[in-house]
């Protein structure tokens, strides 16, 4: 079963830390609406997701707070409380919406199976506490 689709676009697998807050997502859906990585006529990076008409695909990935540092089983102490990351996940999601980007999602908490054709190596992390 497809529970959500795009076709051209970002997929974000978005991790939600202990201290986040709706700063954070504010940051992170300008980002995410402005980042100028698509390409244009020329073939060079320059158009944003705004621009060239894409959608977004938005997955709650709670792994990525993974710290493998230490023995042989990650750590997900850094990770947000369930209930903190869905409200601060459906209040990314909103925030997208809110610019004009169409936005499919995954299922919160949920074990699926995502497929993905990247268009180009090309993948990019985006912290927002690093940068506000």
């Amino acid at each position: 079963m497809i529970v959500g689709q795009i076709a051209r676009g970002l997929l974000l697998l978005v991790g939600v830390g202990k201290g986040d807050s709706e700063s954070d997502a504010d940051y992170l859906a300008e980002k995410v609406a402005n980042l100028r990585i698509f390409p244009d006529e020329a073939g060079k990076m320059n158009l944003s997701l705004l621009e060239a008409g894409g959608a977004a695909l938005v997955v709650s990935q709670f792994t990525l707070y993974g710290d493998c540092t230490k023995g042989r089983r990650p750590g997900f102490d850094a990770a947000a409380s369930p209930e903190v990351a869905n409200t601060l996940y459906r209040y990314l999601i909103a925030k997208i919406q809110a610019v004009g980007i169409p936005v499919e999602t995954g299922v919160f908490q949920a074990a699926m199976a995502v497929a993905l054709v990247n268009d180009g190596p090309v993948t990019f992390v985006l912290e927002s506490r690093s940068n506000q």
